[in-house]
């Protein structure tokens, strides 16, 4: 197949990949993303929201091969707060990137629903972490130049175009600042991260990972940077979020009383669900 051909390929299965239906309901704002050629209902009423099967990965140091995920099967419900837990290096958080596509399996599948995720065109993948996959990362990743409205409001720039966020930007800006209400915020509106605490850039984090209403939140190790009370405080705002919006909440931490808030937990030992 010659590269424009491959190329071309690609893009029609990437079009096919984002066609998408929205059902929007009257309270709350809450949406549900039916994304590709799914059956209208099936991502609402699939027993699962996310799934990992038989998923495998390694990592290469030199010449060295490392195994880190050795067949891993996992589901996670719709609206189920989930903690993965385990000792350093186990892959806690290889499994949680893989779901997110920030990654791709060696072997196995990871579904959304019932639709296979982790082998679509990077474009697909890119629009999944921006609308239908919250982020949270133990780093924060938050840009020193903005403040933390700004921040926040990073991802409805990236999904609507420039142009697109200035006809939208004064209710993009109300959605933004209830969002940092919400987590406590939003007397630090103009402040840039290096004026915020740890516990602050966190919640500023967490309000930037909401704010295009995603049905399901990934979050790295959210309380490991974080001294015990703000750690504390991170976990009830997402609890609050999942027991309040039905959101889909996987976690990852080494810190087993963290873990324990959580409606599950699941271990990982040496690569594989114990």
């Amino acid at each position: 197949m010659s590269s424009s051909t491959s190329q071309a390929t690609d893009d029609s299965t990437g079009q096919s990949a984002l066609q998408t239906t929205e059902n929007r309901h009257s309270e709350g704002g809450s949406h549900i993303l039916n994304t590709w050629n799914a059956d209208e209902n099936s991502f609402q009423e699939s027993f699962f929201q996310i799934a990992a099967r038989g998923v495998h990965k390694k990592y290469h140091k030199g010449a060295n091969e490392i195994p880190v995920l050795q067949g891993v099967d996992i589901e996670i419900r719709e609206g189920e707060f989930l903690a993965i837990v385990g000792q350093s290096g186990c892959g806690k958080s290889t499994l949680l990137h893989l779901m997110g596509t920030l990654d791709r399996p060696d072997a196995g599948e990871i579904y959304l629903a019932d639709n296979r995720i982790d082998n679509l065109p990077a474009s697909a993948r890119d629009r999944l972490r921006n609308e239908t996959f919250g982020l949270i990362f133990q780093f924060y990743h938050l840009l020193p130049e903005l403040n933390a409205l700004g921040n926040v409001l990073l991802p409805l720039m990236i999904r609507h175009g420039f142009f697109g966020y200035l006809r939208n930007r004064r209710d993009f800006r109300k959605r933004a600042k209830a969002l940092l209400d919400k987590v406590r915020l939003s007397h630090r509106l103009r402040h840039k991260p290096r004026e915020l605490s740890g516990g602050e850039m966190q919640r500023t984090a967490i309000a930037r990972a909401l704010i295009n209403q995603p049905r399901v939140l990934l979050a790295d190790e959210p309380t490991g940077n974080l001294d015990r009370v703000a750690g504390q405080e991170i976990i009830e705002i997402l609890r609050n979020l999942n027991a309040s919006e039905n959101l889909t909440i996987v976690m990852v931490t080494h810190d087993e009383k963290i873990a324990q808030q959580a409606d599950r937990t699941v271990r990982l030992v040496e690569g594989r669900i114990e």
